[in-house]
């Protein structure tokens, strides 16, 4: 089964001309009467180098056949982010560069999929939405409410993200992975 550039989404692992890179960012650009392009911004998974690529509609591309693990994420050092397998407890290390902007909706504890090729993790996937305390809230104006306010909060992790006036500190909401953008509060 071959990629098409539009499969390329957010966290699609792939070949390009023999390398192994992973899908950050995806922009489809539709002309009247071409072909569309897509634009993805990658990583190289061996090298950890950033760059950008521009795909017609047409061609294909080989997908990587990669190991999927649910894991739990433990801890974050100086280089290098911690995971445990819950069933044989065998722990796995994944430096910073490959996890990326991910560490940011990482919260201790959390379950994960590691992506491993050849027993080597390479990267992490992130479920679509994720659970974060807010750690820090601006106090919300009063009376301040003739339409959607919105103000910035600081959650466990570290993200800093957009939130509706009501959500004050200690309250868990959920964010999407995919946008980084606030969904709900928990109850």
């Amino acid at each position: 089964m071959s990629l098409t550039p539009t499969d390329l989404k957010k966290g699609v692992v792939f070949f390009l001309d023999g390398q192994l890179y992973e899908s950050l960012e995806y922009k489809q650009k539709v002309q009247a009467r071409q072909q569309s392009s897509v634009t993805v911004r990658i990583r190289n998974l061996k090298t950890d180098k950033l760059s950008t690529h521009t795909f017609r509609g047409g061609e294909e591309l080989a997908p990587a056949d990669l190991n999927k693990r649910t894991v739990q994420f433990l801890y974050a050092d100086g280089g290098a982010c911690h995971f445990m397998d819950p069933d044989s407890f065998e722990q796995h290390e994944l430096g910073l560069a490959a996890v990326g902007d991910k560490t940011a909706y990482l919260a201790e504890g959390q379950k994960v999929v590691l992506l491993l090729l050849d027993g080597r993790p390479l990267t992490v996937g992130l479920p679509k939405n994720v659970w974060l305390e807010v750690a820090e809230a601006e106090a919300a104006v009063k009376g301040d409410t003739s339409s959607a306010v919105l103000k910035d909060v600081k959650l466990s992790t570290g993200l800093v993200i957009k939130v509706p006036a009501f959500i004050k500190a200690g309250d868990v909401v959920s964010v999407d992975t995919a946008s980084g953008a606030y969904r709900e509060r928990q109850k």
